[in-house]
């Protein structure tokens, strides 16, 4: 899908350009990437948030890791708003729309316990590693501060992946149940971000 929206994107930034309506500069769409990057880690902080509050009951033996990926996501949406700080740029439209939705998932999925949790982070790291992926492509030798900042979370991100995906050995439901809904709605927040 952000293949899609990343291609349109640049043909849009192309034909406004030649009418004269945007300059020729690549940091549009770097700015506009870096404003979805920043509105999605502020999902993912609140997606711990919520799976916080009911994981002390359904799985507290994950409440440290969570902490812990909360931390990290804390720190990605810190390195988004600092380049867009230095772009002067604003927030992007869908920041507290993902804040909600984040929380909204995050409590649901924690209610189901750890391995809900484990599916959902992995579901939605899924999604988004894809997505960082061509980013770096498409901003490749156009906009370098954008993709020194992306390039500064793909670790983590991978880790939360490759952590969650240990907790899923032998349980099936969960990742089958949760992996088309979360991965969809981590998609429509992505395109949405990128059209506002």
């Amino acid at each position: 899908m952000f293949n899609d929206a990343g291609s349109s994107a640049m043909s849009g930034m192309r034909e406004r350009r030649e009418s004269g309506i945007v300059p020729a500069d690549h940091t549009d769409l770097g700015s506009r990437i870096l404003k979805v990057n920043h509105a999605g880690e502020n999902g993912a902080i609140h997606i711990y948030a919520g799976q916080l509050v009911m994981a002390r009951l359904t799985a507290p033996s994950m409440v440290a890791e969570l902490r812990e990926f909360k931390a990290h996501e804390e720190k990605h949406r810190a390195i988004f708003r600092e380049e867009l700080d230095r772009r002067g740029k604003p927030r992007c439209k869908s920041y507290w729309l993902c804040a909600a939705g984040g929380y909204v998932l995050g409590l649901v999925t924690g209610l189901f316990g750890r391995s809900a949790i484990a599916a959902t982070t992995v579901a939605v790291e899924h999604v988004v590693l894809r997505h960082l992926e061509h980013q770096l492509e498409l901003l490749a030798g156009q906009d370098e501060p954008a993709v020194r900042a992306i390039r500064k979370i793909v670790a983590e991100e991978q880790q939360h992946h490759d952590h969650s995906a240990s907790h899923l050995t032998g349980s099936p439901l969960w990742p089958k149940l949760l992996t088309p809904v979360v991965a969809a709605s981590t998609e429509s927040v992505i395109w949405l971000g990128m059209h506002l």
